[in-house]
């Protein structure tokens, strides 16, 4: 049987450009590019290395945002995942973390999943507070802030650094984990992955 595996990502500004309020006090992203999270391409990292040991593994990459929010998920449909979702509604413009938590729990049940990975936060936001709120809404169990991550036998396995001590910790999939910058270096995409991620779903 396939893993299922998720990977939440943001579209989140340029944290080199300028940075304003739109008059209804939400980021005005008219004028500031975006890109996919920093943090988020370690979630896909770490997704695409438990595929790789996995006999059968399928990545989906699912975000809530703009339409523009598509440049995020193709960047990690280049570095190879399977396919995307894309939930755009105007209705969704400036929800909090918690709003979004509800919308992406709902996108990820209907997509089907087995483990869901996220980045330890976003480089707009940096809460860091939606891995567990997504866990809790999807009733599984949260393994967060990883710098390692395997899967074997139906069982997530996580090492996370601390200041003082390193832990090692497990959950029974489904779970959703967070995984930290420590966690290995994102590949790039190639020129090969760039040109299959314009026919992947």
């Amino acid at each position: 049987m396939s893993l299922r595996i998720v990977v939440c990502v943001k579209y989140v500004p340029d944290a080199t450009g300028d940075r304003r309020f739109a008059d209804d006090l939400t980021l005005d992203r008219e004028d500031v590019d975006g890109l996919l999270s920093e943090l988020d391409e370690y979630a896909v990292e770490q997704a695409l290395q438990i595929a790789d040991e996995a006999d059968d593994a399928e990545i989906t990459v699912v975000t809530v945002g703009p339409e523009d929010a598509k440049d995020a998920l193709r960047k990690a449909l280049s570095m190879g995942a399977d396919k995307a979702v894309h939930v755009e509604d105007d209705d969704l413009h400036g929800t909090d973390v918690m709003g979004t938590s509800l919308v992406l729990a709902k996108a990820v049940e209907k997509t089907g999943y087995d483990l869901v990975i996220c980045g330890m936060a976003s480089t707009d936001g940096v809460m860091g507070v939606l891995p567990a709120l997504l866990a809790e809404r999807l009733g599984v169990p949260q393994v967060t802030l990883l710098s390692e991550v395997s899967v074997n036998g139906g069982v997530v396995t996580g090492r996370r650094d601390g200041d003082t001590a390193t832990e090692q910790l497990q959950a029974s999939l489904p779970a959703v984990v967070s995984v930290t910058d420590q966690s290995g270096e994102a590949r790039y995409p190639s020129f090969k992955g760039i040109m299959a991620a314009k026919k992947k779903p």
